[in-house]
């Protein structure tokens, strides 16, 4: 009797030891996911998208191993309202945050605790949810805080006014200020874009046994335009002429007394700076493939990388010379497509077919529900997104009747693409000076003519629907009164 109870025992020891391992197993059949996400890089900043003056290696091989969409698009122009539309899955005339509006002492106006973000969604289908890089949709404490957000982890920089410094006094890790000793604004010695991707890669190891979620809104390759001395400089330096970038105002450059953070370093060597941060974001993509590689866990992760908005012209910039926008007409703060129009590329190995392409007309909103559909998990009612899930796979896919974006500086633009049919709206804040163009994107990508007087039915059904589109917002009043 007592061996055959002890047998028993054992068994149901077994068992009962086993059964939470199962259910482990059973849990990480959900893929992890990564979104990285650049800023500023333009459409052709990366060899797969035709650059031909800066060499990007890894993200050329995730692409060739990967998709690569021509027709994506980001959730507006400039830095705040893009990261509003991907987190909330609500095109900019719906999404809370509509503009770079600042928030004191730190960050910008905070999401609203009624929002609800991607992360939340992902953390509640039982993902482990890290940011990592820079976050701009509310300060430590308020309800855009990322850890009121969904987020479990955030380290990096919260305000995009920090982010303006590479070398900055401070980051955040959750709700603690992180000093970095060694950056004084005169002493650069911590360089942001490199500790938040140590960080990041720890997050993956930490995790590496549970299904994540990490969302790295890296702030390369956004002005000012500095990298630490080493290789990256090295391969640049000397292959382009040069025309030095001098910021003379009192406290933009490092050592200046009072210190200004929110303006951009002189550089001596922009356009190598320039290339060598391209090229630090790509090893830094190449590092994160490997890390998955080396954890086993590669096959079973998707990963995304797109920009936040087209290229910027600040600090020394020269998208002009890089032909940053691919040939597209436009730069950052234009609705233009070259201030719109996106890299992005998605890996999933043994799922997604290898160096396929799609031109299948996409954008940031629809990152919520795409996500969702990955982890089995469901978005809200209220989202503008359709989830892209089919096209990696390659079955039918669902398309959108039309896009829209609304931009509120500058005079207030709107846009609205509808089929090949693109419409902009410029001065919306002042009638006298309003105006309208339309453009046939398949036959003229590069938006030169304006053919509105030859399509005037055109024009006011694509003007319908954009008066539509447009939901009032008191923080961001699409009138130009505040």
């Amino acid at each position: 009797m007592k061996k055959i109870f002890f047998i028993i025992s054992a068994v149901f020891l077994l068992y009962s030891c086993k059964s939470p391992n199962k259910d482990k197993v059973v849990e990480k059949t959900k893929p992890n996911i990564i979104y990285i996400l650049a800023d500023d890089l333009g459409y052709g900043d990366l060899g797969c998208y035709g650059q031909a003056k800066i060499e990007t290696p890894n993200l050329d091989k995730m692409a060739s191993q990967g998709m690569l969409f021509t027709q994506h698009y980001s959730g507006s122009t400039v830095c705040a309202p893009s990261r509003s539309v991907l987190m909330t899955g609500q095109h900019s005339g719906h999404t809370p945050i509509r503009g770079n509006k600042e928030f004191k002492p730190e960050g910008q106006q905070p999401l609203t605790g009624e929002a609800v973000t991607v992360a939340e969604l992902l953390k509640k289908a039982g993902y482990i949810t890290g940011a990592f890089g820079k976050w701009g949709l509310g300060f430590i404490g308020t309800e855009g805080d990322p850890n009121n957000q969904g987020f479990d982890e955030f380290y990096g920089y919260n305000g995009q006014r920090q982010a303006h410094r590479y070398f900055p006094k401070h980051l955040w890790h959750n709700n603690k200020k992180v000093l970095l000793e060694g950056n004084d604004f005169i002493k650069t010695e911590v360089y942001a874009a490199n500790r938040i991707h140590q960080e990041a890669l720890k997050f993956i190891d930490d995790n590496k046994e549970q299904p994540f979620f990490m969302y790295y809104p890296s702030v390369i390759p956004h002005a000012e335009i500095i990298i630490p001395e080493g290789e990256m400089m090295d391969k640049y330096r000397g292959k382009f002429e040069e025309t030095p970038f001098v910021n003379d105002l009192p406290g933009a450059n490092y050592g200046d007394k009072p210190f200004e953070v929110k303006y951009y370093t002189s550089q001596p060597e922009p356009r190598a700076t320039f290339a060598a941060m391209v090229s630090l974001l790509d090893q830094q993509v190449g590092e994160i493939l490997e890390k998955l590689k080396e954890l086993g866990i590669e096959d079973n992760t998707v990963i995304m990388f797109a920009s936040d908005n087209g290229p910027h012209q600040e600090g020394g910039a020269d998208p002009v010379f890089f032909n940053s926008n691919g040939g597209l007409r436009g730069f950052k703060r234009d609705l233009y497509e070259g201030g719109i129009r996106t890299p992005m590329i998605v890996k999933w190995a043994n799922t997604i077919q290898p160096g396929s392409k799609s031109q299948h007309i996409s954008a940031f909103w629809d990152i919520m529900p795409t996500l969702a559909d990955i982890a089995g998990a469901s978005s809200p009612k209220n989202i503008d997104g359709i989830s892209f899930l089919p096209e990696l796979l390659g079955k039918k896919q669902k398309t959108h009747d039309h896009l829209y974006w609304e931009f509120h500086e500058q005079g207030g633009k709107q846009a609205l693409r509808k089929g090949n049919w693109k419409l902009v709206k410029l001065n919306v804040f002042d009638a006298r000076k309003t105006h309208l163009e339309l453009y046939n994107l398949e036959k003229d990508p590069s938006e030169k003519q304006d053919i509105s007087e030859e399509y005037p039915e055109i024009v006011a059904e694509l003007e319908t629907i954009m008066l539509k589109e447009h939901n009032h917002n008191n923080d961001f009043p699409f009138d130009g009164s505040k």
